[in-house]
Parts: structure tokens; C-alpha cells; sequence
């Protein structure tokens, strides 16, 4: 059960390891694009590829459906980056059904864990594969794997290392459930005070130059590629508008007035903040493509030496 290319890569890595993998859940196809055409999921068309009939229900309390997966009889379900399951569907399979998860639980419980992981300055995060429950990311841990967080690693990097090491962790939960050699742990009833992950929206992705300058660039590299830090400008224009931000570093040695932004016109953007700057590498302005900040500055004819930085439009 899954639907973006995170959990594709999970199911193509058991198909090629020679897992009898029944059939695959996944969202019905969406309009998408200029012309509305139906878009299928990274699962379904993976699914497709190796011929595993495709449920796609609408609604996961379906009767129908819910028929469809007990005919099925398995023997196990996973679960990678999929809605909430009703207890009508998770209690289906005699050997449970189970979750990986993006983090170390019950650190980073929620939707967005790898980014808020990076965000907050971690250096250590991981997978781990736990039973399904009627609470989200709280069921009993099977397997967990560690890994380290580069100290300039963005949020992209660690999920394709993530997504990588994904497969063999559930193939060998997979396993150890099949053969009763794992034994269930409750995760600790003291983790509500554990850094939580929850869903990132537009709000939560605007930089506060009154912070200091290593959770700012934490900040951006845990938004980035996606949805991406941003700030609102003038770039010379006469009209504020949202920069994104995809890749910055430090530059403690730049001093400039917090909560300003400066150029040199021809390579550098630099946003201040009180304990030094952040220069700005990789951007994206309205209206334009991603690209290096040299390039956006190439670009612009009359970019203005210095200006403020907002936190919305005014």
C-alpha cells in the first residue's frame, strides 16, 4: 500500500528479491497537468510494469474493497507512505499489517519526518518498520535501522538514501514476522515530549532573520527541493514577491542590517540576520525557473544593492 516514488522503490525492491506480492493499494488516478489528464500513482505504474493487479478504492471502508483484500488472503501488508487505515483493513493479514517509517520512533511521528529531521539540526535519523495500530505512528516497533545526517545534507539527499535503504529493512521485518522472530516493542509512553513531524504548510516554510544563522540554513536545507524555504522581496521590480530557496550557506564573516538582504549585483545574495549572513546559491523567483543565484543576478539589469526582507506580502 502506497502511492509516491518512495514506496515504488519499496515494492519494486521485494518484486526483484522474488516477495509474492498479491496485489498493491494505491490512490484512484487524479487529473494533473495542463490538459487534466488522469496521472497514476509511482506505485500503480511500477505495479503495472510487473503485473500485480491494482486496487485503487476511494473510499478505504469500501465493503467492496475491504472483500477484495480478505480474498486475497495475506499473509502480510506494508504500508509505505499511504492514508490511515480503518481497523476493517489493517486486522486483514494473520502476520499483521505494518508501516515504514521515515525516522527513529517514536522521534518525528507525522507526515513530514525526514524534513523536520534536518530542519532541527539532527544528525542522526532512520527507518523503522512497527505494526499498524487505530493511532498514527504509535504501534509496537518490529526493525529499525540508523542513519547519520551529512551536516550540509539536504532534505532531497537524505530521502533517496532513505528510499534506498528502505527495501531491505522491510524485507527483512517481512521475514522475521514470517519465521516469529521478532518480537513486537511498545514504543515508550513518555514520547509526546519527542520532536513531532507534522504536515509543512506554505506558512511554515518562511524564513525569520531574527533567528540564528545555523537555523536558518538548517531550515533550508529541510525544505529543500521541496516545498522550499522562502522570503518575500523586492528585487527591483517595485512589487514584493516570494523567493524560494533551494540552496544557501553560512557566511558568519558577512555582517549586513538583520533582516535586510545584499548583492554585489554580479554573484552573491546575502540575507542578515543578527549573528552573521546567509548567501543565498540556488533560488528560484516568480515567474522564473530554479537556478543559480549567479544566473538570476546575470538577469536582472537593475538589482538593487540592498532592501528588506519581509516575512508576507505588505
Amino acid at each position: 500500500m502506497g502511492t509516491p516514488a518512495f514506496a515504488a522503490t519499496q515494492l519494486e525492491y521485494l518484486l526483484r528479491n522474488g516477495y509474492n506480492v498479491s496485489a498493491v493499494v494505491t490512490v484512484p488516478d487524479r487529473p494533473a497537468g495542463r490538459g487534466l489528464q488522469l496521472h497514476e500513482s509511482e506505485v500503480k505504474k511500477t505495479a503495472l510494469q510487473y503485473n500485480i493487479p491494482v486496487l485503487q478504492p476511494e473510499k478505504l471502508r469500501d465493503e467492496a474493497f475491504i472483500q477484495a483484500l480478505e480474498a486475497l488472503r495475506p499473509d502480510v501488508m506494508v504500508v509505505v507512505a499511504f492514508r490511515m487505515l480503518p481497523r476493517s483493513v489493517w486486522k486483514i493479514p494473520r502476520l499483521g499489517t505494518f508501516n515504514l517509517h521515515a525516522s527513529l520512533l517514536p522521534a518525528y511521528r507525522g507526515a513530514a519526518p525526514i524534513n523536520h529531521a534536518v530542519m532541527n539540526g539532527e544528525t542522526r535519523t532512520g527507518l523503522t518498520t512497527f505494526l499498524i495500530d487505530d493511532k498514527i505512528d504509535t504501534g509496537n516497533i518490529l526493525l529499525s535501522e540508523s542513519l547519520e545526517i551529512g551536516p550540509d545534507e539536504d532534505a532531497g539527499s537524505l530521502h533517496d538514501r532513505l528510499m534506498m535503504a528502505g527495501g531491505p529493512l522491510i524485507a527483512r521485518t517481512i521475514d522475521g514476522l514470517e519465521k516469529g522472530e521478532i518480537q513486537p516493542q511498545p514504543q515508550p509512553v513518555n514520547s509526546d515530549a519527542l520532536p513531532a513531524a507534522p504536515k509543512i504548510f506554505p506558512e511554515d516554510c518562511i524564513l525569520d532573520l531574527e533567528d540564528h544563522i545555523r537555523n536558518i540554513y538548517n531550515k533550508v536545507r529541510g525544505l529543500s527541493p521541496y516545498p522550499g524555504a522562502r522570503i518575500y522581496w523586492d528585487p527591483g521590480t517595485g512589487k514584493i514577491q516570494m523567493l524560494k530557496i533551494f540552496s544557501a550557506e553560512p557566511a558568519y564573516d558577512v555582517q549586513g542590517t538583520p533582516g535586510t538582504y545584499t548583492s554585489d549585483g554580479k554573484t552573491g545574495i546575502y540575507l542578515h540576520a543578527a549573528d552573521g549572513s546567509i548567501r543565498i546559491n540556488e533560488l528560484q523567483a516568480e515567474g522564473k525557473k530554479r537556478m543559480p543565484a549567479a544566473d538570476f543576478l546575470r538577469g536582472m539589469r537593475n538589482f538593487p544593492n540592498a532592501g528588506k526582507v519581509y516575512t508576507a506580502v505588505e
